[in-house]
């Protein structure tokens, strides 16, 4: 199995490096685990909405470019469906038994995804009705795909 998160900007605070590359190196016994990130554009106060929409747009093709034809897309957004971890993990599993052999996170900016984005994906998953800072969000991905499979394999981490 091979897992990608697609995620706009880059990780400035080295804690988060760090939580990253832990989850990475974790990872690599159960798949092929990237991260790809994409530029993304500054954001000046108070944008209006239709500046807000170009950066959105903008972003978004960034990250289409990225998205590989035969992946399963997840896209982190607030509308999405919710689940726990267990569910988390079973979806994971049925997906790998389905022949889904790549799936791609997407993780937007501060301004969230583009509509394009959201109509490419597969499915639209919500980890909570809260706003979270993109790259925590990258770090809570990251943990919960490891619980996933830990919770697949029936080892113990999932309390």
């Amino acid at each position: 199995m091979r897992i990608t998160i697609i995620a706009v900007g880059k990780i400035k605070e080295d804690f988060y490096r760090e939580a990253m590359a832990e989850f990475g190196k974790r990872l690599g016994k159960y798949c092929r685990f990237e991260v790809i990130e994409v530029e993304d554009e500054k954001t000046p106060d108070k944008a209006g909405e239709a500046l807000e929409n170009q950066i959105k747009e903008k972003e978004g093709q960034r990250i289409l470019k990225n998205i590989k034809e035969d992946s399963y897309v997840i896209a982190l957004a607030i509308q999405g469906k919710k689940a726990d971890s267990v569910a988390f993990a079973r979806k994971l599993e049925k997906l790998a038994t389905y022949g889904k052999s790549h799936i791609q996170f997407i993780i937007g900016g501060s301004l969230g995804l583009h509509g394009k984005v959201l109509e490419r994906a597969d499915e639209k998953l919500s980890f909570s009705d809260m706003t979270f800072p993109h790259q925590l969000m990258r770090i809570l991905l990251a943990e919960q795909i490891y619980r996933g499979y830990r919770i697949i394999c029936g080892e113990p981490y999932h309390k």
